[in-house]
């Protein structure tokens, strides 16, 4: 089948260490055009894309010649991007969050494909707790603890410190999204009220900086997130406790550090951990060293390919996004 065409919107953060470097590497897709208009970025563009058209605006690409926009800009603008998008009969890949409000997600239903961009799915640590999970080797699972906790008491100017609702800013849109999507994804959304503590702790911060979130599921099952930029100590990544086994692992997926650094998924041991990273599998005085799960940040571009053509449903869904997004709702209207 033709290659499908990429039109993306932004290239900050999102756009030159994630989307730009996965969509190359995918072999059903073309990195087309990238709009965005500071000269640096432009130049970074021409250097390490040098067959990408670089737009000003993004009039050129309502008006033809691409199969699939990915709008990864600052969140009060995702939703009229991804409207857009949708206007001119464009299939659309929107950065998470997808909007500020779960009501603002689903207006943006019932036209051509919406797929958020929910990349920590594919992070290898939490493959791993997925596939330990499903394959009943921590038997009824208990609690999952989850943690996207960072230390950075400065606070960096910007869109996500402030506290203007339609910015979407502060943690539990930046790192909650990812961490409530993955316990819906693993557990489903939440069976009862949802607790939440979300505090504004360092001096003259606007935006929320240090959030728990409790969820209940359906079967049981306890999720305990923690996000925060003020961690003087970042404690595990996953704490996962079942009634035969637990798993608990520290530090981050390593893919967006490799995405900094240059690295694609065409290197050698993109995605992979060391072994002396791996999580520890077993009960106390019996653990043992779990290998961890490649990350497959590669995998997510060839699957939105299959679900334009119509070949497999979308890696990610809008009603995926919208059930994260009423959660945080709800968190935010336990403390606003």
């Amino acid at each position: 089948m033709d290659t499908l065409r990429v039109a993306l919107i932004g290239y900050g953060t999102g756009g030159a260490v994630f989307h730009a470097p996965l969509i190359s590497a995918a072999p059903d897709l073309e990195l087309a055009a990238v709009v965005m208009a500071d000269p640096e970025r432009r130049a970074s563009v021409r250097d390490r894309y040098p067959d990408t058209e670089i737009l000003d605006g993004t009039d050129p690409v309502w008006a033809g010649g691409y199969d699939l926009v990915v709008v990864t800009t600052p969140n009060r603008s995702h939703v009229p991007l991804a409207r857009a998008a949708l206007d001119a009969g464009l299939p659309v890949v929107v950065d998470k969050p997808v909007a500020p409000t779960a009501a603002e997600a689903r207006s943006l239903a019932g036209g051509p494909l919406v797929i958020p961009f929910h990349n920590r799915r594919w992070d290898g640590d939490f493959r791993t707790v997925a596939r330990l999970c499903s394959a009943g080797t921590l038997g009824r699972v208990l609690r999952f603890e989850s943690r996207f906790t960072r230390w950075r008491p400065q606070i960096k100017p910007g869109w996500k410190e402030t506290a203007d609702p339609a910015a979407a800013g502060g943690v539990l849109y930046d790192l909650g999204a990812h961490l409530i999507d993955q316990a819906i994804t693993l557990f489903g959304p939440p069976a009862s009220e949802v607790y939440a503590e979300v505090d504004v702790r360092r001096p003259g911060a606007e935006a929320a900086d240090d959030a728990f979130v409790a969820l209940t599921h359906a079967n049981g099952v306890r999720s305990h997130l923690w996000m925060s930029a003020v961690s003087a100590d970042l404690g595990p990544r996953f704490r996962v406790l079942g009634d035969r086994a637990a798993y608990t692992t520290y530090g981050l997926d390593g893919q967006e550090a490799q995405l900094r650094d240059g690295l694609t998924p065409d290197d050698q041991g993109f995605g992979v951990t060391p072994p002396e990273a791996y999580g520890l599998l077993g009960t106390p005085g019996r653990t043992r060293p779990h290998a961890t799960e490649h990350g497959r940040y590669q995998d997510f571009y060839p699957a939105v390919a299959a679900a334009i053509r119509g070949e497999a449903p979308p890696p990610v869904t809008l009603d995926d996004a919208v059930a994260g997004l009423e959660v945080i709702e709800a968190a935010l209207s336990r403390v606003l």
